[in-house]
């Protein structure tokens, strides 16, 4: 399957292709995935999921809440059995059309190597709020 950095690219390189399906292909099936966001942030889809149906539900929720202008995983610091990786975003809120751009973190975990096992995302929640 590759090294951790590898499968975190493959992760992203499915998302940006729209391919959800193939994102959780690298899940294992006990995942946790954990947005830091609430609604009180306009971030609906902030939580925790588990298990590979909440994550896909964790997708569904989130392309009603923004539209992905530009997404851009920059710097991948690999540990062992985990990588964090910093980017940013630009999105456009759904339904109100306002963009916002935000800085995020986002950390990977694996149990054996093979599968994502924990992921961890934040990012820049009063940009949402102060969008124009």
């Amino acid at each position: 399957m590759g090294t951790p950095t590898e499968i975190a690219k493959q992760g992203y390189t499915a998302f940006a292709s729209r391919d959800i399906p193939a994102l959780l292909a690298l899940l294992a099936d006990d995942v946790e995935w954990r947005f830091l966001g609430s609604p009180e942030t306009g971030t609906q889809y902030g939580g925790t999921c588990k298990g590979k149906q909440q994550v896909a539900e964790f997708f569904g929720k989130l392309a009603q809440a923004d539209e992905i202008l530009e997404f851009e995983p920059r710097e991948f610091l690999e540990g062992p059995n985990h990588v964090t990786v910093l980017g940013r975003v630009k999105s456009r809120a759904l339904p109100d059309g306002k963009v916002h751009e935000s800085e995020w973190v986002q950390v990977f975990t694996w149990k054996d190597d093979t599968k994502i096992s924990r992921w961890i995302g934040t990012g820049d929640t009063a940009a949402r709020l102060n969008s124009k």
